[in-house]
């Protein structure tokens, strides 16, 4: 199977070489944490407590220098690189955490976002959008389309904003970008999203054949998500799911997912679908990565490898580069 994967990978994705025996150990490490803090976690209240837990266990942002703001009504911090010359206000990533929609906070992120600061030498905006259950579709895309605008309407240059995300984080980056680009106003200069949730009607492939190697992610999770999220909307609205979306005009588009997720496919199709759209592609899949691998630098090699890959590729994207 897992052969099967890689090539299906090949077709549209850079080949990263194959998995060291260091990398195994330290994700089967990473997993034996996840198991231990989401044992009976069912709900999505219990998760989200689950989450929570696990990510305060992970070390905080280091040599950054961070402000709350309010982005006309979303709780958010501007993180910065703490350096004596850092050009605030000229380049940022406005980052949307995963969750599941549900779960997730600046906290959980931050030290994925401070990492992106220092490498990209860019300003971050971290949100705290609202989550369900006490907020349904559409309110996680409306907060990060508000966030979005807010660093237009504050001094920021389409051109100079990244717009990225992780898991439901990468759907709600994508769903934004689209909104933007529906409603005719300036799109980003790139856009980035880490093991994206594409497909809420779950019939990518790998749903299936990788429902042995993930677990983090399974079809009833998704499907937990959809009824929650969605209620009564269809899941394959492209309102909702990016796959089904017209993603002609669509900016420079980052992905990276796990050879093992059952989120593959959503990745693979996405960058499929987009290449066909005129959609400037960088797909990447990480051998043996496990969901959300980017947020534990602690304790994954391959965490600041691929976190160093989102840097380079945002720099490449800012019309104003990084000055050395």
């Amino acid at each position: 199977m897992a052969a099967t994967l890689l090539l299906t990978a090949a077709a549209v994705a850079q080949d990263l070489g194959p998995q060291s025996q260091a990398s195994r150990q330290q994700v089967e490490k990473l997993l034996g944490l996840w198991k231990d803090h989401f044992a009976g976690a069912e709900s999505l209240q219990q998760r989200r407590t689950a989450f929570k837990a696990l990510m305060e266990t992970t070390p905080g942002p280091t040599r950054i220098q961070v402000r709350q703001v309010d982005a006309d009504g979303v709780d958010a911090e501007l993180i910065w690189p703490a350096r004596l010359h850092h050009p605030i206000g000229q380049r940022v990533i406005l980052y949307i955490h995963g969750g599941g929609f549900s779960s997730g906070s600046i906290r959980t992120h931050s030290l994925l976002a401070g990492s992106l600061a220092k490498a990209a030498s860019s300003d971050v905006l971290l949100i705290d959008y609202r989550l369900m259950p006490e907020y349904g579709y559409p309110a996680q895309i409306n907060d990060a389309l508000t966030a979005y605008r807010w660093l237009l309407d504050n001094g920021y240059r389409s051109e100079n904003v990244v717009v990225a995300g992780d898991g439901a984080g990468g759907n709600l980056a994508l769903e934004t970008v689209l909104r933007q680009k529906q409603a005719g106003k300036p799109l980003p200069a790139a856009v980035i999203a880490l093991s994206p949730i594409t497909d809420l009607a779950a019939t990518g492939g790998s749903m299936t054949s990788n429902a042995g190697s993930d677990p983090l992610v399974d079809r009833a999770a998704i499907e937990t998500l959809r009824q929650a999220y969605l209620g009564s909307r269809s899941a394959t609205d492209p309102q909702a799911s990016p796959l089904y979306a017209d993603l002609t005009g669509f900016p420079p588009l980052l992905l990276q997912v796990g050879s093992g997720e059952v989120l593959l496919d959503d990745t693979l199709r996405l960058a499929d679908k987009a290449r066909q759209a005129g959609v400037d592609v960088t797909a990447e899949v990480w051998p043996g990565m496990p969901h959300q691998w980017q947020l534990f630098p602690s304790l994954l090699d391959d965490a600041d490898r691929s976190s160093q890959n989102i840097a380079e590729f945002a720099i490449r994207h800012f019309a104003d580069k990084p000055q050395e």
